[in-house]
């Protein structure tokens, strides 16, 4: 997965160009701005919460087959002898 500075990288944007598109973001959305970070903001925290969400879902099964298969063991060790 590329991090934000190595996608920045690839692009070949420097300080100077960053600096450019940041002025024409500011000039074309202004006062609308602080409310789309808001939002990209919101978005960025329900993504992770439902990724924690899922990995904790993975545990919880791994975790019941886990179990199951500890219980199952004495049971595997019983065996009639003819």
């Amino acid at each position: 997965m590329i991090g934000s500075s190595q996608a920045i990288l690839a692009w070949n944007i420097g300080t100077p160009e960053l600096i450019v598109l940041l002025i024409v973001a500011l000039l074309i959305w202004g006062r609308r701005l602080p409310e789309i970070a808001r939002s990209m903001g919101r978005s960025v925290s329900e993504f992770k919460k439902g990724l924690r969400e899922a990995e904790q879902a993975k545990q919880d099964i791994t975790d019941e087959i886990l179990k199951a298969g500890e219980e199952s063991k004495p049971g595997l060790n019983t065996t009639k002898r003819a």
